[in-house]
């Protein structure tokens, strides 16, 4: 799924999710843009964490409609908050939870796509999960609003959701399943500031969850603004680490003195 929008009224709601699965542990990040219209710009936080530490913990990043993605993460909550309902409190594993995702996630658009496509609106939301569940491993999966998911691989250690395209090249340079667990956070951050350059629909503040392989809990949360130190920090680096690549390459014969 290449893109999740949403247009209602003029306003575009749009994206950028990343989860990213490496051998110490999971790196959610997500932006919290999700109005970006002529006139109006507002902002919603994308990642839904669902935890009993030492049990297991679920952390769920959201994109498209957001009236869906909020019906969908309210059902959740009210599942996880009762022991007797079932759901991502009782499931076995990442996978059987994406499985369940899917189910609730079509099911609620489907009693709502009547209404909104009446208005020129989709219903459709679409969903990263991952998380642990004790004795299992640490899982990602991308939930599809057909309701089916696909999960990472060792091939393709990371998913995304969204407007995808801009962020994706850093992660297929530098993201493998030995890449040290903060060098996948940065990675993530630079994914999403790269995408933030090129698509105004994506933005600031910059949310993120960090899940040590085994911890079953969300051991670190992160949320940056526009003007936080740290990130300014990241995209000053990062603009001047590739400009200096670009000058150090190399020359062509015809550059060469005396050619």
């Amino acid at each position: 799924m290449e893109e999740s929008t949403t247009f209602t009224g003029g306003a575009q709601f749009m994206t950028y999710c990343v989860g990213i699965k490496v051998n110490a542990g999971l790196v959610f990040a997500a932006d919290s843009r999700t109005n970006a219209g002529i006139d109006h710009v507002s902002t919603y936080s994308k990642i839904h964490v669902f935890e009993r530490p030492g049990e297991r913990v679920f952390v769920l990043l959201s994109a498209g409609n957001l009236a869906t993605s909020q019906a969908v993460v309210n059902a959740l909550r009210r599942e996880f908050n009762d022991p007797a309902a079932g759901g991502l409190g009782q499931v076995r594993d990442v996978f059987e939870a994406a499985e369940h995702v899917g189910k609730v996630s079509y099911r609620l658009q489907q009693e709502h796509a009547s209404a909104l496509e009446r208005s020129g609106v989709s219903a459709e939301a679409s969903f990263i999960i991952g998380g642990e569940v004790r004795g299992e491993s640490p899982e990602i999966c991308l939930v599809y609003a057909q309701g089916n998911y696909i999960s990472a691989t060792g091939q393709m250690p990371y998913l995304q959701n969204g407007e995808t395209k801009y962020g994706k090249p850093i992660l297929d340079r530098i993201i493998t399943p030995d890449t040290d667990l903060n060098d996948a956070v940065r990675c993530a951050l630079v994914s999403l500031d790269s995408t933030i350059r090129a698509n105004v629909s994506v933005g600031p503040p910059l949310d993120l969850a960090i899940c040590n392989s085994g911890s079953l809990r969300v051991d670190r949360r992160l949320s940056l603004d526009a003007n936080s130190p740290l990130y300014l920090a990241i995209q000053q680096g990062w603009h001047e680490g590739l400009k200096r690549a670009f000058l150090e390459l190399p020359r062509f014969d015809w550059e060469q003195p005396g050619a």
